[in-house]
């Protein structure tokens, strides 16, 4: 029987257990916060961006967190009592390839099982950089059985499909121009860069690294 994987280590008393087995909230409390951790809190799924354990010379001691909302990618700060019980979520992590899109949104296969999956646009983090085939790995609400959410590749290789002439010699990368990819997004590249060059984008700036050899 497979077992789950969570998304981010969980505390040493949360073990994995198998699919379809109960329990995918566990209660916690403050001093098992750490990043990365994923809660359930004011109704939505949260994962723990950042924390400080706080012990103030009067008053009780708190938590300071930065919370990044798993479905909405928005981000808040909230502050926890120390000793306050937290419900934490297993995660489960699956390699999916992406396929194409559509009008319902962005469909994937899973790797392994073949199933297909549509995600909404706004549960995929930099969706204009997805290519035809391109591994992703999609988070799923292990109790629910759904997709929340969907990460590229730190780094994806693409095609410029157009861009103004290179300067010829100029090797300079502080100068940047607008260039398209065969993703259809724009991104700024180096002067020295032409249409059909290969380069390599970093997703979650949306930036460019460095050209390609192909």
């Amino acid at each position: 029987m497979p077992w789950t994987v969570n998304w981010y280590a969980q505390p040493s008393y949360i073990r994995p257990v198998p699919l379809g087995a109960s329990s995918d909230y566990a209660m916690a409390n403050t001093s098992d916060i750490k990043n990365g951790l994923c809660i359930k809190h004011n109704n939505g799924l949260w994962q723990i961006v950042e924390f400080l354990h706080v012990k103030p010379g009067k008053g009780p001691a708190f938590v300071r967190t930065k919370l990044k909302n798993v479905e909405t990618g928005k981000v808040v700060d909230n502050t926890f009592n120390a000793g306050h019980k937290i419900e934490t979520v297993r995660i489960e992590t699956r390699d999916h390839q992406f396929l194409y899109k559509d009008d319902m949104g962005f469909h994937f296969m899973n790797s392994e099982t073949f199933e297909q999956v549509c995600i909404e646009p706004h549960l995929i983090d930099s969706p204009q950089f997805l290519k035809d085939g391109l591994n992703c790995m999609i988070m799923f609400h292990a109790e629910e059985e759904r997709p929340i959410a969907a990460e590229l590749p730190q780094h994806i290789e693409t095609e410029i499909t157009y861009t103004e002439p290179g300067v010829k010699g100029d090797t300079a990368t502080n100068t940047l121009k607008p260039a398209t990819i065969d993703t259809g997004a724009e991104v700024r590249v180096p002067l020295f860069i032409d249409t059909g060059d290969w380069i390599k984008v970093d997703t979650r700036k949306g930036e460019y690294s460095e050209r390609v050899k192909k």
